[in-house]
């Protein structure tokens, strides 16, 4: 009887632990569920925000290549027009060096071909020696070059397949029409350098049909037409889909019965609009890291709550001494538990490659806003010469307007330089230097800065020694740096009723150029060439010309420095070596 009331007590302090233990186990459960499906939905929301970020930007840069391209082959017709020789082959029917003086001008322009046809339609000349002789007189850009007085586009569909675009124009002498100067655009290595990515991409004309896709049976198609060309089993594979993959988000379009986001940008020729479809794929791998992390510590705490458990009851069958079924269970589960650590340790190392790839992105990036950053005074320029070019046009003087488009491809080239020496600021090494003449560089930054100058009605004053002063650099990127210092000299005097600037040269032991405004002047010194540091609004300035215009200076052995004025506002020096006779003779050796 004694020993009956001694193990009731026991008995019921092991049955309310045991209920505790089972409630903390289900808590513990339902705050790893909660916590997992919180996690993913923000984590697929911002993934897919950073995604679509990235699309756009692709976009962006897909879109600014086309452009280039066609507007770099649309001024050839009207130059080769103009060719004596070609002109004085057409007039005398003599066609023996025409080609290959066509041959040659093909890998200074780039384009995929070029045809000279005489007034019959027939190519006298071509690049591709299987045209010669063809006849052309039907097709619409002999036609419509013959009719106009401008160069014509035409876009034109292949019997194999795909589109071919070209340039036309017509030649002249004396007012006699003497033929047509065909000049074809190679845009299908867009479509190669696109195939070599993830993304699906097509682009558009005016009218909405398919001329340039990743996807070659998508030409020729509307939008439409072409996502619907899938196997008859998509619905069914679209709805398995949709509910087995839980990190799923609501599609923007299906590609082959797969969910993809669809993005669009207009590009500014003729109604055109590029399309981009990218699968959820990245989001999903970048989501299901994260989610493995937290499992991983959601499953380390059930194995240490388990392993307490299997501890507990190991005392309790040696307080009890027996051997009990329930305790071989609890070990064989412990075992299966850390079969399960060694998994999820394997998946923490997928996931830190992960992370590292995210590193990546966020290097590429900060480069992408240096770029941005660099090549917004260029597309400014472009912009004015480009409204200038437009008014000329209207008012019936061409000549003047080939000009301003002249002037709009030198600052395509000085597009590409920039480019060019922000990889190599990236990358620490520079190109090789040569004399550069300081008033030569600061002329022609005044000239590109010149639409702003005039907008602004900034007071400028010059102040140039008598003599040349010449230093050892590269010349686009002291331009770069002159440009920086003149942009934020006219940003300082903003809100100055008189805004003044004054640009000093002297030569001494060194080469300095000073600049000085009458605005209010530097608040913090110390941080001014910092990376990203910017006392502007947002969106009016990411902080990076002055660091990397101080960087150009140092890797040129200079020095660039910026100081208050006592009268007011603000004074930058730049200071490079001074290139002497002997130090000329060098370099140019």
């Amino acid at each position: 009887m004694t020993q009956r009331n001694s193990l009731a007590p026991s008995s019921r302090a092991s049955r309310t632990v045991s209920w505790r233990v089972r409630v903390a186990l289900v808590l513990l459960l339902l705050a790893a569920v909660a916590t997992l499906i919180v996690t993913n939905t923000l984590l697929t929301d911002r993934f897919t925000t950073n995604t679509r970020q990235r699309v756009e930007v692709r976009l962006a840069l897909y879109s600014g290549n086309l452009l280039s391209e066609l507007r770099r082959n649309a001024i050839v017709p009207q130059l080769l027009s103009r060719d004596p020789a070609l002109i004085g082959a057409l007039n005398s029917s003599d066609f023996s060096t025409s080609t290959q003086r066509l041959i040659s001008f093909v890998d200074e322009i780039g384009a995929a071909s070029l045809m000279l046809l005489d007034r019959d339609g027939r190519a006298v000349a071509a690049t591709d020696r299987n045209k010669l002789g063809s006849a052309h007189r039907p097709e619409p850009f002999f036609v419509n070059a013959l009719r106009s007085n401008e160069t014509v586009f035409t876009v034109l569909r292949r019997e194999a397949g795909g589109y071919t675009f070209t340039y036309s124009r017509r030649v002249e002498s004396q007012s006699t029409v003497l033929g047509v100067i065909v000049v074809e655009v190679d845009l299908a290595k867009f479509e190669r350098a696109w195939a070599g990515i993830s993304d699906a991409v097509l682009v558009t004309n005016s009218e909405g049909v398919i001329i340039l896709a990743t996807e070659p049976r998508w030409r020729g198609q509307t939008e439409a037409e072409a996502l619907n060309v899938e196997p008859p089993n998509s619905a069914i594979q679209r709805a398995i889909q949709a509910t087995a993959d839980w990190t799923a988000l609501p599609a923007d379009a299906y590609v082959q019965g797969e969910a993809v986001m669809r993005m669009d940008s207009r590009i500014p020729f003729r109604g055109w609009k590029i399309v981009s479809f990218t699968t959820y794929d990245s989001v999903r791998e970048r989501v299901n890291g994260v989610l493995a992390l937290e499992i991983m510590g959601f499953a380390i705490l059930f194995a240490l709550a388990f392993y307490a458990l299997s501890r507990k009851t190991a005392v309790r069958a040696a307080l009890f001494q027996r051997e009990s079924v329930e305790l071989r269970a609890l070990n064989a589960r412990l075992q299966r538990e850390i079969a399960e650590r060694e998994r999820v340790q394997k998946t923490l190392a997928v996931a830190e490659q992960t992370l590292a790839q995210s590193s990546k992105l966020a290097a590429l990036g900060e480069m992408s806003a240096a770029v941005s950053h660099e090549l917004n005074q260029p597309l400014a320029a472009m912009k004015t010469y480009l409204a200038g070019a437009r008014l000329l046009l209207k008012r019936n003087r061409p000549d003047e307007a080939v000009t301003a488009f002249q002037r709009i491809d030198d600052l395509i080239e000085r597009m590409g330089a920039i480019t060019r020496q922000l990889k190599s600021y990236a990358r620490k090494g520079g190109d090789a230097l040569a004399p550069i003449e300081m008033g030569e560089s600061l002329a022609s930054s005044l000239a590109m800065m010149e639409p702003q100058l005039k907008a602004r009605k900034v007071r400028i004053t010059r102040h140039l020694p008598p003599d040349r002063v010449r230093v050892l650099g590269d010349r686009v990127r002291v331009e770069q740096v002159i440009v920086n210092l003149l942009r934020n000299a006219l940003d300082a005097t903003q809100a100055v009723r008189d805004p003044e600037i004054e640009i000093i040269l002297a030569a001494g032991e060194t080469a300095t150029l000073t600049v000085r405004d009458n605005g209010h002047g530097i608040e913090n010194l110390e941080s001014l060439f910092e990376p990203f540091y910017t006392t502007k609004k947002p969106g009016e300035g990411v902080g990076l010309g002055l660091a990397i215009s101080s960087g150009i200076v140092a890797e040129l052995g200079g020095r660039l420095t910026a100081r208050n004025a006592e009268g007011g506002g603000a004074v930058f020096e730049m200071q490079l070596p001074i290139l002497g006779d002997e130090t000329n003779t060098q370099a140019a050796e």
